[in-house]
């Protein structure tokens, strides 16, 4: 007979493909430990600009650094409705990280070595006890290359760019699309060309193309991807 076993998914990909959304279904349908790690990268941003460490879009890297110790990221579950949140030094943070003021310093932030070194150990020490899905640019390369399933997610930047348009109007940002392409495509380069973890699809992480793809036709091709993973 057939068993399940506890497995750690990871998942990679560009931004605004619905990765934070679709481990978030994955977690809550597997009851497994969902962790966004791009909001951990985001968390680290909004304190770099609440601290005045970013000043006319420069970044205080020997600043930021020193400060580093004074970052504490948490994830709790919204008892309401049900959505893991973020909580940067015990403050809700879920909405203030996913602003495109944000958003457009994300990627640098993320590019500095020392914080990746910082967040990445933290994500190992989640990952410890199996039974996650997490999700990032470098999950399956670098954070966890041993990963029992890995999915690389992507979608045209013009996909992606309406997708996020439209999430960032209905939180009431007043933003163009244009302004949203042209920050999709910066952080595209960004993050496929920074010396440290850049993103990249590992060899063995299954490639999901979600450009004409429903959420719900996503889910099942995924679905059955973990099916395979887990059965021992």
């Amino acid at each position: 007979m057939e068993t399940t076993k506890k497995i750690i998914i990871a998942i990679d990909g560009h931004s605004s493909t619905g990765k934070s959304t679709v481990a978030k279904e994955l977690a809550e349908h597997l009851n497994y430990t969902y962790i966004d790690t791009g909001a951990m990268y985001r968390s680290v941003s909004l304190f770099a600009l609440e601290q005045g460490f970013i000043k006319d879009d420069t970044i205080n890297k020997e600043l930021l650094l020193k400060n580093l110790n004074k970052i504490s990221i948490d994830f709790t579950k919204n008892t309401e409705t049900g959505r893991v949140e973020t909580f940067l030094n015990s403050k809700n943070v879920e909405k203030k990280i996913r602003s495109l003021e944000v958003s457009s310093y994300v990627s640098h932030i993320a590019s500095i070595s020392e914080v990746r070194k910082l967040l990445v150990l933290q994500q190992q020490i989640m990952g410890q006890q199996k039974g996650i899905v997490m999700d990032g640019r470098d999950i399956g390369t670098v954070v966890f290359p041993d990963a029992d399933l890995k999915l690389f997610m992507t979608a045209s930047s013009e996909v992606r760019a309406t997708r996020r348009y439209e999430e960032l109007i209905s939180n009431g940002e007043k933003v163009s699309y244009k302004e949203v392409l042209q920050n999709v495509e910066e952080r595209d380069y960004i993050d496929s060309n920074r010396e440290d973890s850049p993103l990249v699809r590992a060899h063995d992480a299954y490639l999901i193309d979600n450009s004409k793809l429903s959420r719900s036709q996503q889910f099942k091709v995924i679905l059955n991807l973990v099916e395979k993973a887990t059965k021992a």
